[in-house]
C-alpha cells in the first residue's frame, strides 16, 4: 500500500524520513507468512513469491532479512510519488536515544538488541496481554505501505513501510469504553543507547494519540520497509506510523502501549509544549514558532537552491483524516 505520511525521528533540524527504492513501486502479490522471528533475526520468506518480486530490491552490503509483504487497496494509502533511496532512509535519521545528530543513529545502535522483544497492551482492555514480536507478526497479513514523511524544518521523504492497522491489534484486546487515549512506550537501555539518561528529553520515550486517530486505518504498526525487517535506526523491531502527523509522533522501538481515560503527556509535551503540541498534525497554515510550515524539500532528489514543495495540509491525507478534527481550532490544538 503507497501512503505519504510522518516519521518519529526528527529533530530541531529536521525530521528522520525514509524512502524506498523505485523498485517498490511494482504492486505485490499476496504473499503467505511462513516463518517469523524476532528483528535482525532469520525472518524467513514467503509463499508463492514471483520472480519479480525476488528481484525487486538491488543487492547491497548488509542487506537485512527479508519481510513479507503485499499490496495494501485502503484509501489514501496509494501514491505515484518518487521513492527515496534506501541509503537516505536509513542513515538520516531522528531517534534521540542514540544521539541528536542525523547520522548517529545508524552510527550508534549497533549494540541496541532487538531479539528476544515483545509488546506488553494493558490498561483500559478487556484482555490484556503480552505480545511476542512473533506473535505479533503473525496477526495479520504484512501489507505494503508507501508513506511520505515531514519533518518540522520542511524536508521530506517517501518510504514503503511493511505492517497492518494498529486498529487490528487493538481490537484484540477490546478497548473498554472508558478508553479515549493510546499511549505508546520505548525501549530505553542507558546501556545501548547512548543517549538515554541524557537531557535532552525525558526517558523513555512517550507517544500517543487519541482513540479514534490510533484506529484509523492509516495509523500502522511496522515491522519493515523496503521489503526488509526494520533497521535498529529506524525503530526496530516494530514501530509505529501516522502519516498525517510529524514524525516524531511515532513511536520506535515500541515496548508497551496502554489505553487511558486521560490525555497522556507525551514526551515534547513535557519538553516543550508552546512548539510541539499533543495533536501535532501537518498544518501549513499554522507556523512553528521558529520557523515556516508552508513549504517542504524532498530529501534526495532536491537541490539546495530548487523550489521548495507547498506543504499539504494533513501531508496530504485530508479526505481520510479531517474528519476527526471536524470543529476543532487546529491553532489552538496544533
Amino acid at each position: 500500500m503507497l501512503i505519504r505520511s510522518d516519521d518519529k525521528d526528527w529533530n530541531h533540524k529536521a525530521s528522520s524520513e525514509i524512502t524506498p527504492p523505485s523498485a517498490y513501486s511494482r504492486r505485490r502479490q499476496w504473499l503467505v507468512l511462513l516463518a517469523s522471528g524476532a528483528a535482525g533475526a532469520a525472518l524467513a520468506g514467503w509463499a508463492a513469491r514471483d520472480a519479480r518480486a525476488q528481484m525487486a530490491a538491488p543487492a547491497r552490503p548488509g542487506k537485512l532479512a527479508a519481510l513479507p509483504s503485499v499490496a495494501s487497496q485502503l484509501p489514501g494509502a496509494l501514491t505515484m510519488e518518487k521513492l527515496t533511496s534506501y541509503q537516505d532512509a536509513s542513515t538520516y535519521n531522528n531517534f534521540y536515544e542514540f544521539g541528536t545528530d542525523k547520522a548517529d543513529p545508524a552510527r550508534n545502535s549497533g549494540r541496541f538488541q532487538t531479539s528476544p522483544w515483545s509488546v506488553s497492551v494493558e490498561g483500559l482492555v478487556k484482555q490484556p496481554r503480552t505480545f511476542a514480536i512473533e506473535d505479533l507478526l503473525k496477526l495479520s497479513a504484512q501489507e505494503e505501505r508507501i508513506y511520505r514523511l515531514r519533518c518540522v524544518e520542511g524536508w521530506s521523504m517517501v518510504i514503503p513501510w511493511v505492517g497492518y492497522s494498529l486498529s487490528q491489534l487493538l481490537r484484540r484486546v477490546e478497548p473498554l469504553g472508558s478508553a479515549k487515549f493510546v499511549e505508546f512506550i520505548t525501549a530505553a537501555d542507558s546501556q545501548t543507547m547512548p543517549f538515554v539518561g541524557s537531557g535532552v528529553l525525558e526517558w523513555p520515550y512517550v507517544e500517543a494519540l487519541r482513540l479514534d486517530e490510533a484506529m484509523n486505518p492509516l495509523t500502522l504498526l511496522s515491522f519493515g520497509m523496503y521489503g526488509e525487517v526494520l533497521p535498529k535506526q529506524n525503530g526496530a523491531p516494530v514501530r509505529l506510523v501516522v502519516p498525517w502527523k510529524y514524525g516524531f509522533k511515532s513511536g520506535k522501538s515500541i515496548v508497551k502501549i496502554r489505553l487511558t481515560e486521560q490525555q497522556p503527556r507525551t514526551a515534547w509535551v513535557k519538553s516543550a509544549p508552546q512548539e510541539y503540541g499533543f495533536f501535532s498534525n501537518v498544518n501549513p497554515n499554522v507556523d512553528h514558532p521558529r520557523w515556516s510550515q508552508a513549504t517542504e524539500r524532498r530529501i534526495g532528489e532536491d537541490g539546495l537552491f530548487t523550489k521548495k514543495r507547498k506543504t499539504l495540509m494533513f501531508n496530504g491525507y485530508e479526505p481520510q483524516v479531517g474528519q476527526m478534527y471536524a470543529g476543532m481550532d487546529l491553532k489552538k490544538f496544533y
